[in-house]
C-alpha cells in the first residue's frame, strides 16, 4: 500500500502512542501527512513526528489539543487547514484514560454516573467536536473519511465495563447518524472495533488468565497487537471502501462472530 495515499492529510487523535500511534505510522508508510494529536504526552508526539518524516519523508505535524475541549479543538483545525489547507481523513481514537482490570472495575451495583459521564465526555464529546470542525473543509471538496475506534465488547460484554462499553456504543450510534447526514457529501463514516490490543497502557493491567481465556476462544489463536488495527483503519480511509459507510469491522482475529 506504499504511497497509497500520497498528499492526503490524515488526522488521528491520541496519536503519541499505543493503537493511535501504529495508525499515524501506518498512514506515514503509505505517504500521508500525518497530525500527531496528543494532549499531555508532548516529548512522544514530537519524537514520532520527527520519526515519521525522516523515515517516510512526509510531512507530519504534532498539536496539542483536548478533544473534550471544543475551543482547543476548533484551533487545532484551524492550525491543520493554516498548515495543509484541507483534512481528508480523521481518525477518532482518543479517548479518556481507562485501565482494562477485570478485577477493579466497578459493576452495576457500584457504578456512578459521573463514570459514565466521565467516558461519555472522552469518546463521544471527543470525537464529535472533531467531526464538528473537520467536516465543513471535507463539505467543501464533497469528499471525506472519518474513521471512529469502537470496541468488540458492544457485541460481546466479555467483561462488562459498563462506562466504557456504553460510551463506544453511544460513538458507534453517532458513527451510523453522521454517516446518514454526511453521505450527500461524498463522506464516508465507519467505525472498527477492535478486540483486547496488547500491549497499551489500557491493556496492561490484563491479566494473563484473562488474555489466555480470549486467546483460547479466538480463532487465530492471539491476541490482536496495535499493528493488527492499522489495515482495516486504511481500509475505511482509501478508495477501496468508496461506496462503504455507517459500518462496523470487528478486529478480533474472529473471537466476536456475527
Amino acid at each position: 500500500m506504499e504511497a497509497a495515499f500520497a498528499g492526503r492529510v490524515a488526522l488521528v487523535t491520541g496519536s503519541s502512542r499505543g493503537i493511535g500511534k501504529a495508525i499515524a505510522e501506518a498512514f506515514a508508510e503509505a505517504g500521508a501527512h500525518v497530525i500527531i494529536n496528543y494532549v499531555n504526552s508532548r516529548q512522544r508526539a514530537e519524537d514520532l513526528t520527527a520519526a515519521l518524516m525522516e523515515k517516510y519523508a512526509v510531512d507530519a505535524l504534532a498539536i496539542q489539543a483536548d478533544v473534550t475541549d471544543e475551543h482547543a479543538v476548533e484551533r487545532m483545525m484551524n492550525e491543520i487547514l493554516e498548515e495543509f489547507d484541507a483534512v481528508d481523513i480523521v481518525v477518532n481514537n482518543a479517548l479518556h484514560q481507562y485501565t482494562f482490570d477485570p478485577d477493579a472495575r466497578k459493576k452495576a451495583w457500584e457504578i456512578e454516573w459521573e463514570d459514565y459521564q466521565h467516558q461519555l465526555d472522552g469518546s463521544l464529546k471527543g470525537t464529535h467536536h472533531v467531526c464538528k470542525y473537520a467536516i465543513p473543509s471535507m463539505k467543501a471538496r464533497n469528499s471525506g473519511k472519518i474513521i471512529n475506534m469502537t470496541t468488540n465488547l458492544l457485541y460481546r460484554p466479555v467483561v462488562p465495563y459498563h462506562d466504557y462499553n456504553t460510551a463506544k456504543g453511544a460513538v458507534q450510534t453517532y458513527s451510523h447518524n453522521l454517516a446518514a447526514d454526511l453521505g450527500p457529501f461524498g463522506i464516508t463514516v465507519n467505525c472498527v472495533a477492535p478486540g483486547l490490543v496488547y500491549p497499551t497502557d489500557a491493556s496492561r493491567k490484563t491479566k494473563e488468565e484473562v488474555k489466555e481465556a480470549i486467546i483460547s476462544q479466538t480463532p487465530l489463536r492471539r491476541i490482536a497487537a496495535p499493528e493488527d488495527v492499522t489495515g482495516s483503519v486504511l481500509y475505511f480511509a482509501s478508495g477501496w471502501s468508496r461506496f462503504v459507510t455507517g459500518q462496523t469491522i470487528i478486529v478480533d482475529g474472529g473471537f466476536t462472530m456475527k
